[in-house]
């Protein structure tokens, strides 16, 4: 019998290996000061690029208004216990009508967290004889919540139409034994790729097969679709979307999540969410604050233009450039490069120090092997000379990737993280 402890002392795992190095700055870096297109980074002023601030709201002269004052009235316990004992209030139902409304769905109810309430939702949606069909780029949230399932649960290819066709076929000959049902999650936008998910394609399926349509619409929210109802607005399907869930962690810039769908499933799910039936309600000031966020979501339309004038500005720009920002059809804007992690750290670390650039680094296990991925959020605080600053960045830190500088500069790295 071993210690359970000896594999943690003999692997870090892929991430953690590099800790020694990457800790406090290409992990767990600390940015510093009012939320905004440009931040402290260890006492430099930096644009930032990794803030998912997308309408500007964090520090809106407004929002940070009401949420002090609903501080100073509520506090920040209030209301205690969860929402089935003693957390349950009138403004809790109003927000949890207004969001309905926006997002066009019979009704909706919150959740604390949006990676808690999407495991906890995924959970009480299916049972042992139901099946789960899910892209097999889905965040973290979805996987983590499928694995809870104890029945079949299959992937396709990302947005693959073929591979979700074979997996629903796969899943109907297995519900026609057992008597369950397909649940089948997509996610409005894949937040790495800045993909949509081919939600209009899937739902055409529902002519052939019978499932149901869950869909993560984090970052499609507030951003897409005519008034901002996201990734189903957008593609004309929002009322076949049988659940859909958003966060307020990026577009409300705030903390909390909501589900949507028929008020009868809404109704099951408020009942049988073990998340939420166990845990302390919704704070009222997130609930007032996120009440005043969607009310500038929804009368204020010069947000989201700013918004989508910034993206397009940055996504030309890096086009032109001759960047590879894949097949994005979002806000996410994502740039594609060759080299190893020693080399990505050598990059990132010339972007933020010598340009005064910060953006997210993504690289082995979460992409694979030899590529590394630079991931930026265009908010609508990012100003014209942000984004050229950002550009010539970018051209003079692939020249130095290219002609084998960062892999000079990261030889020693490569070589401690692999004794």
């Amino acid at each position: 019998m071993r210690d359970l402890f000896d594999k943690i002392y003999k692997d870090k795992g892929p991430l953690g290996k590099w800790a020694e190095f990457a800790e406090g700055y290409f992990v767990f870096p600390k940015l510093e000061g009012p939320i905004s297109n440009r931040m402290k980074f260890r006492g430099k002023e930096v644009i930032t690029w990794s803030i998912n601030d997308y309408l500007g709201l964090a520090n809106h002269p407004e929002v940070r208004k009401v949420d002090a004052e609903a501080a100073a009235d509520y506090g920040s316990a209030y209301p205690m216990g969860a929402r089935m004992m003693s957390g349950h209030t009138d403004l809790h139902e109003k927000l949890q009508e207004e969001l309905a409304s926006f997002v066009n769905k019979q009704a909706a109810y919150l959740l604390n967290f949006g990676y808690q309430g999407m495991v906890s939702t995924i959970d009480a949606l299916v049972s042992k004889a139901d099946v789960i069909v899910y892209d097999m780029d889905a965040h973290a949230c979805i996987i983590d919540g499928v694995r809870l399932h104890v029945g079949q649960r299959f992937t396709y290819k990302h947005n693959d139409m073929e591979s979700i066709e074979k997996n629903l076929e796969r899943a109907t000959k297995i519900c026609e034994q057992t008597g369950g049902g397909i649940l089948l999650i997509s996610e409005g936008v894949f937040g790495m790729r800045g993909e949509q998910g081919k939600l209009k394609e899937i739902v055409a399926l529902k002519e052939k097969y019978n499932f149901r349509f869950f869909v993560d619409d984090a970052h499609g929210f507030g951003t897409l679709g005519a008034t901002g109802a996201g990734a189903g607005e957008e593609q004309g399907v929002q009322d076949e979307i049988d659940v859909y869930f958003a966060t307020f962690a990026k577009s409300l810039a705030s903390t909390g999540a909501f589900i949507a769908g028929d008020k009868e499933i809404m109704d099951y799910l408020k009942y049988n969410l073990r998340s939420q039936m166990f845990a302390k309600s919704l704070q009222m000031q997130l609930v007032v604050g996120a009440l005043k966020r969607l009310d500038m979501l929804r009368t204020m339309p010069e947000l989201k233009a700013k918004l989508w004038e910034n993206v397009n500005a940055l996504q030309s720009g890096l086009k032109d450039r001759g960047f590879d920002i894949g097949t994005t059809q979002s806000c996410v804007t994502p740039v594609y490069l060759k080299g190893s992690i020693p080399e990505a750290m050598a990059l990132v670390k010339d972007l933020r120090e010598n340009h005064g650039v910060f953006c997210s680094i993504v690289v082995y296990p979460v992409i694979p092997k030899g590529l590394i991925l630079l991931r930026m959020i265009p908010t609508a605080t990012h100003t014209f000379d942000d984004i050229d600053q950002t550009l010539i960045a970018f051209s003079a830190i692939r020249e130095r990737l290219e002609n084998g500088t960062y892999k000079r500069l990261s030889a020693s790295v490569a070589a401690a993280a692999n004794e």
